[in-house]
């Protein structure tokens, strides 16, 4: 018994194949062949770009410059010429008043008020009859918090904003620049990104990108706002370089926005005054996204290997079908599996 079981562990198997005249799966065999060689075709190939090696991580670098001017009127500081030097500046934190006491001992000399305006004197005093808060050391007086009804520097919806990107895919060492390389001195001076007609022009219109992400400027800039700029690069490196070019798309990501500045002078007595300002603007925060592809043996070697095991796959989910759910299986079965014997030798026949 050991012996026969040994000797099967060594039989090898192979391949008979059957000609059925069974429509049924003979249809299931074509759709199923069909479905591998459209998602083949079409999703690997077209779509996934299968043959590809891709690089998703490429480095980027952008530079902003936004210019425009604009005149206003100012409480305290009468009308004021605004340019790029007044109006772009990094984030700052807003704060609110604070410091509630009943007692001196609640107002510790030195400490500054969380989301105050100064640093606590050590003294609780008298605000009105009910409330009492601790004297500060600040600016006198504390900041006006009156908004206006309509946006302080409408004619900002006119400014421009440059943003230069550039790219680089270091698997491939490919770069890119979103500027249109041209000897023209004049050429960013006078185009305006349009999509269709000038989409190499890297200087955008505040309204238009303020609209594209579904807001209007009249309404953002009252409050101030913050919009989202994606810079997307999707590039083919079997194509021509001038194929790759970045897709913009803009949203928006908070309806309010607003930082303080302050400018500092001493009047003839050497007393020192500021001007505070709490400005109401729209902010824009950019990020790069990209990735590039570029024929390699080995993603394709993989791809069409994977769609030839596919059509074998096909043929076994026939097989399956025909053997165990077909209402003709047994005679299936009996025709695709034989045993075959050889015939003995004498030697064995003696035996």
């Amino acid at each position: 018994m050991a012996g026969g079981s040994c000797r099967g562990l060594l039989d090898y198997k192979t391949a008979k194949f059957a000609l059925t005249r069974n429509w049924r799966v003979g249809l299931l065999h074509r759709l199923l062949q069909l479905g591998v060689l459209g998602y083949l075709l079409g999703w690997v190939l077209l779509v996934r770009k299968g043959y590809q090696d891709t690089d998703r991580a490429p480095r980027a670098a952008v530079v902003t410059k936004l210019k425009g001017a604009a005149a206003a009127e100012v409480r305290g500081a009468g009308r004021r010429l605004w340019d790029a030097a007044d109006y772009a500046h990094p984030a700052q934190s807003p704060s609110v008043p604070a410091g509630m006491c009943t007692e001196d001992a609640d107002c510790p000399m030195g400490e500054p008020v969380v989301h105050g305006n100064g640093i606590k004197t050590g003294k609780c005093v008298m605000f009105n009859t009910t409330h009492s808060t601790c004297e500060i050391y600040g600016w006198c007086p504390v900041e006006n918090n009156t908004l206006s009804r309509k946006p302080l520097l409408a004619e900002a919806e006119n400014f421009t904003l440059f943003i230069r990107n550039t790219v680089h895919f270091t698997k491939f060492n490919f770069s890119r620049c979103n500027a249109l390389q041209t000897n023209d001195p004049y050429y960013f001076k006078s185009c305006t990104y349009d999509p269709s007609l000038s989409p190499s022009c890297p200087i955008f219109r505040v309204r238009d990108m303020v609209e594209a992400a579904g807001e209007t400027f009249g309404d953002l800039a009252l409050l101030g706002g913050s919009i989202g700029v994606r810079i997307e690069w999707d590039c083919d490196l079997d194509r021509p370089a001038a194929h790759c070019q970045p897709q913009y798309s803009f949203s928006l990501q908070d309806r309010r926005y607003n930082f303080r500045t302050a400018s500092y002078y001493w009047d003839s007595q050497q007393r020192l005054y500021r001007t505070l300002l709490k400005l109401y603007g729209i902010r824009f925060d950019i990020s790069v996204h990209g990735q590039a592809g570029k024929f390699s043996i080995i993603p394709a070697a993989v791809s069409f290997g994977t769609g030839i095991a596919f059509f074998g796959a096909a043929t076994v989910v026939c097989d399956l079908v025909l053997l165990y759910l077909d209402a003709k299986a047994d005679f299936y079965w009996k025709e695709k599996f034989e045993e075959a014997n050889p015939p003995k030798g004498k030697s064995e026949a003696a035996a």
